[in-house]
């Protein structure tokens, strides 16, 4: 494809379904301090908005000051099993089937997520996908983290710039793609809260098998 547009995806909910893996994390470190554990509904509710979110909800849940001296205990236990407790985390059905197709096509593609960098380096390797991307920015990348623009401007900047998709999930990834002025496709199967029609989008998809005739025939 001629002129073929730069890709930028969100990763939890988006291209891998990553819950089982933050639920088994996120109880784990729970019991080390002699909580109860979450159900597995609970903890999908809290993904989304990065690590500092994540403890603070595990906190408050627990009956605990979301901004006290556990805040720091919890988050650097939860950052340390992130980078090895991999397990749990798989891609969506047909994601790398549409990577393959997207990068025959020309597309240059990176993952912008609020996901800790080294947690979201070991869960794109332990799924296959590192290696289809250029640039990978985790929420501790830089100063701010998504909805803020400026991962996606970074992303967008490093790869090349013109023609640009962002591809997410979330009411925190269409907020981002509005501040970025980004044009946004929705996954409708990922981890978003609200009804789809409330969530700002240019274009949604069930099925990944769709995203590369979505790219091609996308209206500029």
């Amino acid at each position: 494809m001629s002129d073929a547009p730069s890709i930028i995806f969100d990763l939890d909910g988006t291209l891998i379904d990553s819950v089982p893996a933050i639920h088994s994390v996120s109880n784990a470190v729970l019991s080390d301090l002699g909580f109860e554990p979450l159900s597995l509904s609970t903890i999908r509710s809290f993904v989304g908005k990065g690590v500092p979110n994540l403890v603070r909800q595990l906190l408050i849940t627990s009956g605990e000051d979301p901004d006290g001296p556990l805040f720091a205990r919890v988050e650097h236990a939860l950052v340390k099993r992130y980078e090895t407790d991999v397990e749990g985390n798989v891609p969506y059905p047909g994601v790398i089937a549409a990577l393959d197709a997207l990068k025959a096509k020309g597309c240059r593609m990176a993952v912008c997520t609020n996901k800790p960098f080294a947690p979201a380096e070991a869960a794109l390797r332990h799924v296959g996908l590192w290696d289809y991307f250029e640039l990978t920015l985790g929420g501790d990348s830089m100063p701010t983290r998504k909805p803020e623009p400026q991962m996606l401007h970074h992303c967008h900047a490093a790869l090349g710039g013109g023609r640009m998709i962002y591809v997410g999930d979330s009411e925190v990834d269409a907020e981002t793609a509005v501040n970025a002025g980004a044009p946004f496709a929705i996954y409708s199967e990922g981890y978003r809260k609200a009804p789809l029609h409330e969530v700002p989008h240019d274009v949604a998809f069930s099925d990944w098998a769709m995203v590369p005739g979505l790219v091609e025939g996308w209206k500029w």
